[in-house]
């Protein structure tokens, strides 16, 4: 399996990686794009959150950051998603995208719906026994549709701080002091913040752009 050794190799693997071919407007799914997805590995890489971790990807979809985490060294792998045609996907991207036989055992994909778990160590897969796993990945939905519901994110937060030491998390930059009031009064503790501009394709009927880009923040979070 190819060794990453700088950021752009990693940008230039997830470019492979498809987007949803039918994403569904009460999912929010939005494919981040690989310019933002290897610049939030890289950055987890390089702080230590990744080489020989624990990884779970929350609201995987067509696993970008999965794959990607396999890619820098991770441990063990696993993407949990709501929806099995973007499972689908991603097994089927990580066949064919240059992943070494002995790695590809170390990838999980579960599907599940954040509401309905509870502990990832109860899901019984390899490699995660452990009360919490290293890193969890996530971008859940923005709540920014009337058919997503209530607290989605929230709920993401709520799962993310009982099943990992840290997370990655992403959100709109205009919901920045509410969710920092979120994460500390969890007790969790926001280490740092990146900035992005998010494009927003216009893949919905509802969408009267052809593009648009909105604020997001990644927040990395400690648990511990």
């Amino acid at each position: 399996m190819r060794k990453i050794t700088k950021k752009k190799h990693l940008e230039m693997i997830l470019q492979n990686i498809p987007s949803h071919p039918n994403p569904k407007v009460e999912f929010e799914q939005y494919s981040t794009p690989s310019s933002i997805a290897s610049d939030v590995l890289w950055n987890a890489y390089t702080l230590g959150d990744i080489y020989n971790m624990n990884i779970v990807d929350l609201g995987c979809g067509t696993g970008i950051f999965s794959i990607g985490s396999i890619f820098l060294g991770a441990n063990s792998v696993l993407g949990i998603d709501i929806d099995d045609e973007s499972l689908e996907m991603a097994q089927n991207v990580s066949k064919h995208i240059g992943i070494s036989t002995e790695k590809m055992d170390s990838l999980h994909f579960f599907q599940g719906n954040v509401n309905n778990l509870k502990k990832i160590k109860d899901l019984d897969i390899s490699g995660f026994s452990n009360d919490k796993v290293d890193t969890l990945i996530q971008n859940p939905p923005f709540g920014s549709q009337e058919k997503a519901k209530n607290g989605a994110d929230r709920r993401f937060i709520d799962f993310a701080c009982e099943n990992s030491e840290v997370i990655y998390s992403f959100h709109m930059a205009s919901t920045h002091d509410f969710i920092v009031n979120y994460f500390e009064d969890l007790g969790a503790k926001i280490t740092h913040e990146f900035y992005y501009n998010f494009p927003l394709k216009k893949i919905y009927k509802f969408h009267t752009q052809e593009s648009r880009n909105v604020g997001v923040i990644v927040f990395r979070v400690e648990t511990f």
